[in-house]
């Protein structure tokens, strides 16, 4: 059994969703809420208080693993720079914490989390909540961080059942044993 924080980064918002994975093969919600620093405050101290609320959460159920959606590059550079100094005191706080980071692109996380890389954020929640069976309202925020942990939870999963090649074909599944087959899909099974 591990714990798994996952992060949805922001200035003004930062979602995080704290699971455990392993035991019954099912992923379960520990917690998960937002940091809103108060958005009057000058950026260098609502990146403390990020920081700082942060370090808490880990103090208290220290994670194995952070995972953490990765910076996409929007069309606002400023936004851009603020969230890439967000993300820097959330990661930095996460490694003092001494939790092995991971990151994921958007596509990925909702592609694990709904099987469709597009997918909204009413899809994203709504998956979220079917798969730690949470009847809770979910701030996207959380369900976004809450995404991200499950996401990394099913890769972490899979990476005991990746393959490798067979016969010198492509690794693909026509290429695995049933053995393989099998644990692929317990891995899945636990998101």
């Amino acid at each position: 059994m591990s714990l798994v924080l996952g992060l949805d980064p922001g200035s003004r918002h930062t979602g995080y969703g704290l699971i455990r994975t392993g035991g019954a093969g099912k992923a379960a919600l520990v917690t998960c809420g937002r940091l809103s620093p108060p958005p009057a405050w000058p950026l260098p101290r609502r990146l403390f208080h990020l920081h700082e609320g942060l370090t808490k959460i880990m103090a208290g159920c220290p994670p194995a693993a952070v995972a953490v959606e990765s910076l996409f590059t929007g069309r606002n550079i400023r936004s851009a720079v603020v969230l890439a100094q967000a993300r820097g005191v959330l990661l930095l706080a996460a490694a003092q914490a001494g939790a092995e980071i991971f990151e994921y692109t958007p596509r990925e996380i909702k592609n694990a989390v709904t099987g469709y890389g597009q997918a909204g954020k009413d899809q994203v929640g709504f998956m979220v909540a079917e798969l730690l069976d949470y009847r809770e309202p979910l701030s996207p925020d959380a369900a976004d961080a809450l995404a991200a942990a499950l996401c990394h939870a099913g890769q972490a999963g899979r990476e005991s059942a990746l393959l490798r090649p067979r016969r010198g074909r492509g690794g693909g599944w026509r290429d695995m044993s049933e053995e393989d087959l099998a644990a692929l899909g317990q891995a899945r099974s636990r998101l």
